[in-house]
């Protein structure tokens, strides 16, 4: 097979989605005086379903987020309440899919916690979680739901690993143990069977997540050291351009079978790559974006066909259409904005006004002005009247299956829905966490809790106030035991006192 290589040549191809362009919100529709988190980590710190946007905030001593209302849009409160369970910062952030109010969080502290967020968002501030999912060695950075299951959810840790979590027992059954460095992404295809992983160890997987087996993997080479390795490499060039794109992030296309990467070319120019799930050794087509050196992040839209890159740092969003046939992706145009972004959370399918024409929102997070603005993707037309030709059938928000289900081995696509007469959940669903007891978390074979050495001094102050917390609690139910124990003793001596006729 030989690697396309795209140009930026415009050609005309007919598209219904050829003249999108991207709106931003009026100023009373925006998000005013977030203190938007500035910590590093690659991730976009922001997660929007129908009813709230929950964004990952500044703050001291351990890790936060808060919870807005998404018609509650303005300045906010200095003192508005947040999620501040967490003792360290936290790194990601997701919506469950088919539970409005039910968040999950990963942090530093190398736990996952589920929330529970009331109806009408915070009140104050909420410290206890749902679920406390202990189980990884090291910072969580990255949480994914499985995409047709309420119950599955899978963590990716700084200690290689992925655990699938049952949330219907609150613990975890799989841990996927083939990655060699930190995992970079994670992306699910339609049903959930298959999983593709980008890791720092420079390989791109496609994994079967219930087994752990590894389907497909390619490798890329290491970047330009000398100009003897680069005269060398320009040669060979048009032979070994697959090995050329160093991957960061993954992510399926649907039912196309294909998976998506972004990153950098040998030469640190930004490019782009299709590849065939069944076949990595070599990607369909490749094409650079630019050579700036902020990560890029992939966004792709099932219904549409739609692929829109967003640059960490840019102020700009380019989208494609992606189709099986040549050219594969084909260039639309560019929404531009001065103001660079820290990440962009995504509003569902079911949360976007249909009426409008609109197919995507991304919402904005700009830090250096505490801002989040709502960019809308419309596609031009004059009529008022309901467009099912840009609307088809969308994943709805009911789980094809249960966790019990999909670890069974049973596979079933999205239940779809349409949003031609607009959008209104049956509130029939209802999130019960599991009971827990403190107990060790063996999976295969391995104990996961066991003492794991700190490797810095920060992990080393989260494990001594760890242990305070846990000293605290065993002090606390000892207490209550000694008092309990006390009434006791006291009942049985009021039972020998009593005479026996009375008894």
């Amino acid at each position: 097979m030989t690697v396309t290589k795209m140009s930026w040549r415009p050609s005309y191809r007919g598209s219904k989605f050829r003249n999108v362009y991207g709106k931003v919100a009026n100023r009373e529709h925006c998000f005013d005086g977030v203190p938007i988190t500035k910590n590093v980590h690659d991730n976009h710190f922001c997660a929007v379903n129908c009813k709230f946007l929950a964004v990952v905030t500044e703050s001291a001593g351990g890790g936060s987020f808060i919870v807005l209302p998404v018609s509650q849009s303005g300045r906010l409160d200095s003192h508005f309440p947040k999620v501040c369970g967490h003792q360290g910062n936290v790194l990601d952030i997701k919506w469950n899919p088919f539970f409005e109010n039910i968040i999950a969080s990963c942090s530093e502290d190398t736990s996952v916690r589920i929330w529970e967020i009331p109806e009408g968002g915070l009140r104050r501030n909420m410290t206890e979680a749902v679920l406390e999912l202990y189980g990884h060695s090291r910072r969580v950075g990255l949480i994914e739901w499985h995409p047709t299951s309420s119950g599955i959810l899978l963590s990716a840790g700084y200690d290689y690993k992925i655990l699938i979590w049952n949330l219907e027992i609150g613990e975890p059954v799989k841990m996927i143990d083939c990655h060699t460095d930190v995992i970079l992404s994670m992306s699910f295809n339609t049903d959930g069977s298959l999983l593709a992983t980008s890791c720092k160890d420079k390989k791109l997987r496609v994994i079967e997540p219930r087994s752990g087996v590894v389907l497909q993997s390619s490798t890329f080479l290491c970047s330009v050291t000398t100009k003897r390795e680069a005269s060398f490499c320009l040669c060979i060039h048009q032979q070994a351009s697959c090995k050329n794109h160093r991957v960061n992030r993954v992510v399926f296309l649907g039912n196309m079978k294909r998976l998506l990467t972004t990153g950098v070319s040998r030469w640190n120019t930004r490019q782009i790559a299709l590849w065939d799930q069944e076949d990595l050794s070599m990607p369909i087509v490749e094409e650079d974006i630019d050579g700036l050196s902020g990560l890029l992040f992939p966004f792709y839209d099932a219904d549409t066909h739609m692929l829109y890159l967003a640059g960490k740092g840019d102020g700009n969003i380019r989208y494609f259409e992606i189709t099986t046939e040549k050219p594969y992706l084909q260039y639309l145009m560019e929404f531009r904005s001065p103001a660079p972004q820290k990440g962009l959370g995504v509003m569902p399918k079911h949360g976007l006004d249909v009426a409008a024409c609109e197919v995507y929102r991304f919402y904005k997070l700009i830090t250096l002005k505490g801002y989040i603005e709502p960019v809308s993707m419309i596609v031009p037309r004059r009529s008022d009247t309901y467009q099912e030709d840009i609307y088809p059938m969308t994943a709805g928000t009911e789980p094809a299956l249960s966790a019990s289900e999909w670890l069974s081995g049973i596979n079933r696509d999205p239940v779809l829905m349409s949003l031609k007469d607009g959008y209104h959940r049956p509130n029939q669903l209802v999130f019960k966490a599991p009971v827990k007891e403190k107990k060790s978390v063996v999976v295969n074979g391995i104990d996961l809790l066991e003492n794991v050495p700190p490797r810095t001094e920060n992990e080393l102050l989260r494990m001594f106030f760890r242990q305070q917390d846990e000293l605290r609690r065993l002090k606390e139910e000892l207490t209550s035991k000694d008092v309990r124990i006390r009434q006791l003793e006291l009942e049985l001596n009021n039972l020998k006192n009593v005479s026996p006729n009375n008894v």
